[in-house]
């Protein structure tokens, strides 16, 4: 089959590579997939740079996020067991984390549901418990990650604020249908949603950049508000001033979704019914911006790391599935 790997820790343009390697052979309790889809995270181009938490021995195949096909045919999503990722025409997941593709979704889309998704479900619902009616901030509200909190947000009945970069993504995030869009290249952000909140603030600030934006927040948070760390695409990791916190009467709430699938795997299964009987209803539905064949999976890799994308990019490994997506 065809798989990238990587050799050497680097950036993903400059390191990964297409080869013909042999299928991976599935470990007890283990299937073969066929990748229909494989969604593009931002952690594929922290590993391929050996910075994710996670460090698969080299040479390894990025992709952490697919929709497969099961030997009998059955459309699921998954986080592949690296080293034998998804950018490739075949990857290898244990079989009791399987999730069944919603219908609704095309196998893009599908791809693109799981950790986007979960991530934003439990940080919005598990840890800072978003009521309808309160006020959400959405740091990169037009990315992959932001743009799935954009629609949880308003499919839980709040008010979403999006801050984006750029006029082409502000058009993005009003399209998923933020209330109010700024643009932090061209606004001040902290000004902007003191206006659009009469002074109060954001009840509930979703941060996966970190750096500056997690200042932003600090600043543009309400009294009882709850900030949100899921990330740091800035590549620059805050330290928060607790006092500030103390004072202004706030929480500061991590969000690491993966320790869900060890410590309560039977939350990941319900969240995944909560997204499916959502996608059903059309209240979500990921955003996928590019398709690009598996020949075009590095080049695409290394425009997510540079921040040059809206929503999700996925790669599709046969035309035959291009053409089903």
């Amino acid at each position: 089959m065809q798989a990238w790997q990587v050799h050497e820790l680097g950036e993903p343009g400059e390191v990964m590579r297409l080869a013909e390697v042999a299928r991976p052979e599935p470990a007890d309790g283990q299937v073969l997939l066929k990748v229909r889809a494989a969604n593009i995270n931002f952690p594929d181009a922290l590993m391929c740079r050996g910075q994710y938490q996670v460090r698969p021995p080299l040479p390894f195949t990025p992709g952490v996020e697919i929709c497969g096909e099961t030997g009998d045919g059955r459309r699921v999503i998954a986080n592949p067991a690296l080293p034998y990722g998804g950018f490739a025409e075949y990857a290898v997941a244990d079989a009791a984390a399987l999730l069944p593709a919603p219908e609704a979704l095309d196998d893009a889309a599908a791809a693109a549901l799981h950790i986007g998704y979960q991530t934003g479900w439990f940080g919005l619902h598990r840890r800072a418990r978003l009521e309808a009616g309160e006020t959400l901030l959405v740091h990169a509200a037009a990315g992959g990650v932001g743009s799935a909190a954009v629609q949880l947000g308003k499919a839980a009945g709040a008010t979403v604020i999006g801050v984006v970069g750029g006029a082409a993504k502000a058009s993005v995030a009003r399209g998923l249908g933020c209330d109010v869009v700024i643009d932090r290249r061209e606004q001040d952000v902290v000004a902007a949603v003191k206006e659009a909140t009469d002074g109060r603030g954001a009840d509930v600030v979703y941060d996966p950049v970190g750096g500056p934006a997690y200042a932003q927040s600090a600043k543009a948070v309400a009294f009882e508000g709850r900030i949100v760390v899921v990330g740091f695409a800035s590549g620059s990791i805050p330290s928060p001033a607790l006092n500030h916190a103390l004072v202004k009467n706030y929480a500061i709430l991590g969000l690491h979704w993966g320790l869900y699938n060890t410590r309560n795997p039977k939350l990941v299964q319900h969240c995944h019914e909560q997204l499916t009987a959502l996608a059903a209803r059309g209240a979500i539905k990921p955003l996928v911006s590019e398709r690009v064949p598996l020949a075009g999976a590095a080049d695409a890799v290394q425009r997510v790391a540079d921040g040059l994308t809206t929503g999700r990019v996925a790669v599709l490994p046969s035309t035959e599935n291009g053409a089903a997506a």
